[in-house]
Order: structure tokens, then C-alpha cells, then sequence
């Protein structure tokens, strides 16, 4: 069963609700999870906040944070997923910003870090992953391990 299938049966049977912030992945997470049909039933909206004003308009990132860790940061991932629960008031979150590449990236930022914001019934965490590949397989790879933290929380 695909994890997407495994994150969607777990959102309906456990009648939970989504919404997403993402940058580096461009909305590719908000798409998937409304690829199927029934979304509406736990899908509730999706933020693209590529831009740093974008994230401080959309979701109340505060400008001092971005100055002080970057857009590219577990302080900013935590603020991102903090104004999605704020504005949706939802069961589940989660906010992805990485550098995708194959530009952007820093001898303490490479291309491929991305960091992740998550609220699951009330807990908040982040963590960081380094992704190897191009733009792609690291949009791909961070929506993987979106829906794999998700599953492996809402599953316990």
C-alpha cells in the first residue's frame, strides 16, 4: 500500500484534518494529497510560501527569524507550521523549506537540506534531512518523508 494511500485511510478512519505549508516543494505535497478522490474529506488548504515575505504575510513568520536562522531552518519550519494551525485550525500539519537546488545552496545550507515542521494532535517537532539527487528527487524525496513521518505518528 503507498504511503499516500496508508496517510489518507489513517486521516478518514481517524475523521483528522490536513493542511500543509510548503516552499521548497512548490504545492507538489498539496496536489498529491488532493489527487484522491474523497480529499475534501480530510483536506482542508495548502500554503505556498516560496518567498520570505510570503511566509511572514501568509503564516506570521516573523521577519527577526528569518534574519537570524533563514527561510531554510527548523525555527522557520516550527513558525510555518504554527501559522497553519493557527489560520486552519486543523488536526494535522505539516511545513517543508529546503534548498532544492540545483542554486541556492551554502557551504552550511547545501542543496538537498530541508527542514521540516510537523504538529500531530496537538505535539509540535521538527527535524532536518540532507537529500542527495536534483531538484526533483529532492522535492520527491522530502514529500516521501512527509508521508512517512505522518503515517508512522498517526499509526501509533
Amino acid at each position: 500500500m503507498s504511503k499516500l494511500k496508508q496517510l489518507t485511510d489513517l486521516l478518514i478512519k481517524k475523521k483528522l484534518t490536513i493542511a500543509v505549508a510548503e516552499s521548497c516543494t512548490g504545492g507538489a505535497l498539496c496536489s498529491l494529497l488532493t489527487s484522491q478522490s474523497g480529499s475534501s474529506a480530510y483536506f482542508d488548504r495548502g500554503f505556498v510560501t516560496y518567498s520570505n515575505q510570503s511566509k511572514t504575510d501568509m503564516l506570521g513568520v516573523l521577519e527577526s527569524n528569518l534574519e537570524e536562522f533563514g527561510a531554510v531552518s527548523e525555527q522557520t519550519a516550527k513558525q510555518m507550521v504554527s501559522g497553519v494551525v493557527k489560520q486552519a485550525r486543523v488536526d494535522v500539519s505539516v511545513a517543508i523549506t529546503g534548498v532544492a537546488g540545483p542554486l541556492g545552496g551554502t557551504q552550511e545550507k547545501p542543496v538537498g537540506m530541508v527542514c521540516f515542521g510537523f504538529y500531530i494532535l496537538g505535539k509540535y517537532f521538527t527535524t532536518t534531512q540532507n537529500f542527495m539527487g536534483d531538484r526533483h528527487q529532492v522535492v520527491d524525496a522530502s514529500i516521501d518523508f512527509a508521508l512517512t513521518t505522518l503515517v508512522h505518528e498517526l499509526s501509533n
